[in-house]
């Protein structure tokens, strides 16, 4: 088994207290596989990891004696440093746009569809944007007709966040995941 590294001169982001920098006469003493080794004095506790190649690493410094358990120190704060950021890294909110025309295709519709499903499963949300060019203007109607087919098949998987609304040339309105 190979020995442990010489942290004594390391410095730890996280305060935490392995092998020298434990100050304390006496400590509570874990083993590696998790039995209670009792409460030994420093170094009989430090000769005891050195035997079996790790760290003592102190876990419970506020406690009387404060307890330490004899573990890998660089697993140990490899698994600390993946659980934070598994605990920061949220999902980013994106807003993902479908565009599509009063002349759309059914199953281009549909294709479509399912593309913002799937940004809808993912928690992103998606703006819906009918876009009228020249003579479509005339006919807004259609596009209407497009939009609201469209919500229909959007609104079993998201809610709507703001009410289809003409702007200019542009008719849009924005679905939230549930």
């Amino acid at each position: 088994m190979a020995l442990p590294r010489d942290r004594r001169n390391e410095r730890n982001d996280d305060q935490t207290k392995i092998n020298s920098n434990i100050r304390q006469k006496q400590v509570r003493v874990i083993g590696e596989d998790g039995t209670q080794l009792g409460v030994l004095d420093i170094d009989s506790a430090l000769s005891r990891a050195r035997d079996v190649g790790l760290d003592l690493v102190e876990v419970a410094p506020n406690s009387t004696p404060s307890v330490c358990r004899i573990m890998d120190y660089g697993k140990y704060k490899y698994e600390k440093s993946k659980k934070r950021q598994g605990q920061s890294s949220g999902h980013q909110v994106k807003l993902k746009e479908i565009r599509l025309r009063p002349k759309t295709g059914d199953h281009d519709i549909d294709f479509k569809v399912k593309q913002a499903v799937g940004f809808l499963k993912h928690k992103d949300k998606v703006q819906v944007s009918v876009i009228f060019r020249g003579r479509e203007m005339a006919h807004i109607e259609e596009g209407r007709r497009v939009m609201d087919n469209v919500l229909e098949e959007l609104l079993q998987h998201g809610k709507l966040e703001s009410q289809p609304k003409q702007m200019g040339k542009r008719m849009m309105c924005t679905v939230s995941p549930k």
